[in-house]
């Protein structure tokens, strides 16, 4: 689909087209699971989009505390944000803006015509599409420091931090993610859960993750790859050597609000896109983040240090591709008079 190039002098109209085009952004961001936990509205008068929890699509074993689906949410919001300054509009982005509304998770609204400060955004429109998640083994080959400053870079615009560590670190925190894995496999309610968002043929396909999807165990057991099959019969996932030194980066902000986590996954999808756009694979691991006593000691020694997941990155092949849902239903959001959002057909990012 093609969309206007940005015009500074004045923003485009917010038609049907450019709602289109901001949620077809929105719905190809990362969420755990695949689980795309969000609906959209519109308030048109104000020319303000808003973006809700979906608290059908949560995961209450792993993410009691729905701070994995604001990671998600974070991850939607960010990505309108970047489609608007590529259709010309800058934004005022607003999180929790209603105490009374806890469902509202955050608002964009759209100001006027693209500035200065919408360049770096709108730079990144094109990764959109090409970004997702590779679970498939890297070849070793370092990411220049200078990418990795990128995305470092990004991270700190959005109010986050994420750092790099050493190959101690690195193992350090490796280790912690298996052993965060090793419990989730042990624990049937959560490998039921994780099993639970696995699509395969004749399924509803529009949210989860397909089979094909998954990728395979590392045979030499150093990178922790989350195993969404446990021990079911006949999903078994074949088992390839993974990268023997790993490139991770730890994702963390320095206090752990509901206002954080939307922070985290806005500096999040920013760091992933621009990782894309220098032709870096990225995949998260997050199992660690899900067992309080791991992610405490994660986040040691640093003090009021909140992390929210480990971002793997180098490069390797492309990896199988998520599918996305419709973006919104017009009858979804009633709490303020809005235009109906358009019907968005399936597709896969």
């Amino acid at each position: 689909m093609s969309t206007p190039e940005a015009d500074t002098a004045s923003p485009p109209e917010v038609d049907a087209t450019a709602l289109e085009t901001l949620l077809y952004a929105a719905v190809a961001a990362p969420s755990i699971h695949n689980t795309q936990p969000w609906r959209f509205g519109l308030d048109a008068r104000s020319r303000t989009l808003h973006v809700r929890a979906d608290r059908g699509r949560s995961l209450p074993v792993s993410d009691p505390l729905l701070r994995a689906q604001y990671l998600s949410v974070g991850a939607a919001v960010l990505n309108l944000r970047v489609a608007a300054a590529h259709l010309g509009w800058a934004t005022e982005a607003r999180l929790l803006p209603e105490r009374d509304d806890p469902d509202l998770l955050a608002t964009v609204r759209l100001t006027g015509a693209a500035d200065a400060a919408s360049a770096p955004y709108r730079d990144l429109y094109e990764s959109v599409a090409r970004r997702h998640t590779s679970r498939m083994p890297f070849t070793g080959r370092p990411v220049p420091d200078d990418i990795v400053s990128g995305m470092a870079a990004a991270v700190r615009a959005e109010g986050a931090c994420l750092d790099v560590p050493d190959h101690a670190g690195t193992r350090r925190l490796l280790r912690l993610t298996a052993l965060a894995e090793a419990r989730n496999a042990a624990d049937p309610a959560r490998s039921a859960e994780a099993r639970a968002w696995i699509t395969a043929p004749g399924r509803d396909t529009r949210y989860g993750i397909p089979f094909t999807s998954l990728g395979p165990r590392d045979a030499a057991g150093r990178m922790p790859m989350r195993d969404f099959t446990g021990p079911a019969a006949g999903l078994r996932l074949p088992a390839l050597r993974f990268e023997r030194h790993a490139q991770v980066a730890l994702l963390w902000t320095p206090r752990d609000r509901r206002t954080d986590w939307l922070r985290a996954g806005q500096a999040l999808e920013r760091a992933l896109l621009v990782a894309t756009r220098h032709g870096v694979r990225t995949s998260m691991l997050h199992q660690a983040m899900e067992w309080p006593d791991l992610r405490a000691a994660v986040g040691e020694p640093r003090r009021r240090h909140s992390p929210h997941l480990l971002i793997r990155f180098g490069y390797g092949p492309d990896g199988g591709r998520t599918p996305r849902a419709s973006a919104a239903r017009p009858e979804e959001d009633r709490e303020a008079p809005r235009q109906p959002l358009p019907r968005l057909s399936r597709g896969r990012r």
